[in-house]
Formats: C-alpha cells, sequence, structure tokens
C-alpha cells in the first residue's frame, strides 16, 4: 500500500542525491517498491534544481559530492522550501560531522553502509511526522507558564513573542507539554519524537534539547529542565 502525502491522495515524493548511479538506481527502487515516487540525482547542483521544480517531501542526501558539500545542498533546498525532510546519508564516523548536518537543518542521518531496510524505516518516521494532523473540535492549544503550542497553527510563543521551530523541534516540544512536570527519559522521547529505534544514539535527544533551550528558555525563566541520570521535565518555576 503507497504511504500517501498530507493530502491523503498522493504519493510520498523523495529525491535520492548520490553521485553512484547505481546506489541511486537501487535506493529508488526500494522506494518505489514502497508506493512511494522517487528521483534521482547525481550532483548537488541537479539536486537543487530537481528539488526546485519536482518539490519533493524529502531528500535522502549524500554529505560527499562532486560539487557542493550535502550541507551546502540542503541549506539551498531549504532556502525555497523549509519543510522538506532531510535524510543524510554519510560514510564519515565523526561524530562532529554528522551533528553538523543536523545542526544545518537535516532531520536525520544513516551511516554507510546501511541496508535499505533502514532507510525506508527513517524516512517513513520522518515523513509521518511532517504530516499535518487534522483538525481537532476540542482544545488544540498547550500551555505551560508564559509559553504556548498551538497544535493546529504550528505556532509556539513565549510571553506573547512567536517562536521559529523546525518541525523536529515542534514535535519534541509538543511531546514535552503534553507531559508536564514529568521526567521524560531520552529513550521516551526517542520513542516518542522519533517513532523507531535510534540505536542508543541518545546525543541527538541532548542536541535538540539544547535547540528547543536556545529558542525557548534563552534570557528567560529556565522551563525545561536536566534531571540528573534520569532525563529532562518540562515546569514552571516555583
Amino acid at each position: 500500500m503507497a504511504c500517501m502525502n498530507g493530502d491523503n491522495s498522493t504519493p510520498w515524493r523523495v529525491l535520492v542525491v548520490d553521485d553512484e548511479p547505481d546506489l541511486v538506481e537501487v535506493l529508488c527502487g526500494a522506494l518505489r517498491y514502497e508506493g512511494w515516487e522517487a528521483r534521482g540525482a547525481g550532483t548537488g547542483a541537479e539536486a537543487v534544481a530537481e528539488a526546485s521544480a519536482w518539490r519533493p517531501d524529502a531528500v535522502v542526501l549524500d554529505v560527499m559530492l562532486p560539487d557542493l558539500d550535502g550541507v551546502e545542498v540542503l541549506r539551498r533546498i531549504h532556502a525555497d522550501r523549509p519543510e522538506v525532510r532531510v535524510l543524510f546519508l554519510t560514510a564519515r564516523d565523526a561524530l562532529e560531522d554528522r551533528i553538523a548536518g543536523l545542526a544545518a537543518g537535516g532531520d536525520d542521518y544513516v551511516t554507510k553502509p546501511y541496508s535499505l531496510a533502514e532507510v525506508v524505516l527513517r524516512l517513513r518516521s520522518l515523513l509521518r511526522r511532517a504530516a499535518p494532523t487534522p483538525p481537532v473540535a476540542s482544545e488544540h492549544t498547550l500551555a505551560l507558564a508564559d509559553l504556548l503550542l498551538d497544535e493546529q497553527s504550528h505556532e509556539v510563543t513565549r510571553g506573547g513573542e512567536l517562536i521559529d521551530l523546525s518541525p523536529t523541534e515542534f514535535a519534541l516540544l509538543r511531546y514535552l507539554l503534553q507531559h508536564p512536570r514529568q521526567v521524560l527519559s531520552k529513550a521516551q522521547i526517542l520513542d516518542a519524537v522519533w517513532s523507531y529505534d535510534f540505536g542508543g544514539q541518545a546525543h541527538v535527544v541532548e542536541l535538540y534539547i539544547s535547540y528547543l533551550r536556545k529558542k525557548i528558555d534563552h534570557g528567560r525563566t529556565p522551563l525545561i529542565h536536566t534531571v540528573r541520570g534520569a532525563g529532562y521535565v518540562l515546569k514552571a518555576p516555583a
């Protein structure tokens, strides 16, 4: 059964970017088998042009390309379509390289060599999180102290000031707001926000918590607190 886009009528579109044609062909074939639409690009310039013309929902993006590096490709794509999900493919083992991709706006990464099943699983998770939630007639605002999150408009404010969050940051904050004053472990957060087993890479939770703190708490009374050895809790000051 095809996985559908947010309008429930069209398959997800995924752009695969890698300078190895055989890899692109195999990966595109696996995605089409899932019922998605897939296209390939072999250079960063081709990827940027294809993303602008074809309007994919997600991009599988190799870090090492012959002209532009993957981070620069991501920046150019997001300048036009910031909502596009990006899954990095990288042969690099250094943690700093992976964090650089996430910090630039990437949503996830897979380190080569990888299995096709893993790529499909992670893409499915990203795309499901990207799908808009249907409006509900009941209360749709989550609040704590002066922090407000509107689940319908996806607007977040603190003290009346609008705060711009990425889709992943929004999903993380919503989960924290759904469990106020409750200590949440990194494993719980990974399962709820990323929707799959992240292989125990808890530093991704730490990274996104730090992003939220900079946007939500910087210069204000902190709402996000670390409970050493246990996890994180969102609570108003006493």
